[in-house]
């Protein structure tokens, strides 16, 4: 076994300890109220990054293109309130219509 297949092997048995850890910690016990509450705001943060990051960034450079004019349409959808499938259709038609409109 190479050396690389030794840090996977490692790394995925660390993640199913950290995993395994909660509810043989925990039990049946409930999390506390703040817990929860951080819990709560971990995928919307993760969430907002993951677009952050993938919206603006280009390596190690700053990227303002049609991606923008996309994210900024799904934010207005969302604020009124649209299913999610018209949020998305709306942000790939924004950028795509910024794109033709030569902002890249």
């Amino acid at each position: 076994m190479s050396a690389i297949w030794g840090i996977v092997a490692a790394i995925g048995i660390a993640t199913m300890a950290i995993k395994a850890a909660g509810p043989v910690l925990l039990g049946e016990r409930p999390l506390p109220v703040r817990v929860k509450s951080v819990v709560a705001l971990l995928a919307p943060a993760l969430f907002a990054a993951l677009v952050g990051t993938a919206t603006l960034g280009a390596g190690q450079s700053l990227v303002v293109d049609a991606r923008i004019v996309g994210v900024g349409a799904a934010v207005v959808a969302l604020a009124l309130r649209a299913p999610t499938l018209a949020v998305v259709v709306v942000a790939a038609l924004a950028a795509a219509l910024a794109r033709l409109a030569g902002i890249s």
